[in-house]
């Protein structure tokens, strides 16, 4: 596990490539090591992942009538959505990398959105502690969602062409095909898990 110092150099490095910058890449370990290592972002992230499922189990209707290990059941089937939602798309890319021109670029493309998801997820938890909290605040705490998630979608696009270098072509092809493997995947967990319908 990197360490606090560590962490706050890997998300200070891919906020620089969110701005353009490609000397961000340096502040990242992109060693076989540092690629394994960048995985931890997933711990990361699960604090300010489970005010968001906790937001969601308190928002299915009848929530009150829910018992404590159907809550759990439902945080762990959340839990499974969103990290397959994350690692799934990094390993179709990986099987998909040469063929895309890209394999070269691949390892610094993976660390930097292990990082960068991580730092987006807690740049989530606003709204998340809002429905959390404030449940009357539903409609603000949506508002905010929206906003951040599009923010986030143009950071991430130039995150990736910051991280394949290979130009804005090739860098938008994976952004958006990453983004629907994101998608399809998180859309077809829901479906295997029944959270595609309120109290599944």
């Amino acid at each position: 596990m990197p360490s606090g110092a560590e962490i706050q150099q890997y998300f200070t490095g891919v906020w620089q490539m969110m701005m353009g910058r490609a000397d961000g890449l340096k502040m990242l370990d992109l060693s076989a090591d540092g690629f394994w290592n960048s995985f931890f972002a997933i711990l990361v992230a699960l604090p300010p992942l489970i005010v968001g499922w906790v937001g969601f189990v308190n928002g299915v209707p009848d929530a009150y009538a829910i018992s404590v290990g159907e809550r759990f059941g439902l945080v762990v089937r959340l839990f499974v959505t969103d990290i397959g939602a994350w690692v799934l798309p990094l390993a179709l890319l990986a099987a998909f990398a040469k063929p895309a021109g890209v394999a070269d670029r691949f390892v610094h493309y993976v660390v930097a959105s292990n990082w960068a998801s991580a730092l987006f997820a807690w740049v989530m938890l606003v709204p998340g502690l809002l429905r959390l909290f404030v449940p009357d605040a539903a409609e603000l705490a949506n508002g905010i969602s929206l906003i951040l998630f599009l923010a986030t979608l143009a950071l991430s696009w130039r995150l990736t062409v910051v991280a394949l270098g290979k130009g804005a072509a090739t860098g938008t092809s994976v952004f958006f095909g990453m983004l629907v493997a994101s998608f399809m995947a998180l859309f077809a967990l829901q479906s295997i898990l029944r959270l595609d319908f309120a109290g599944g």
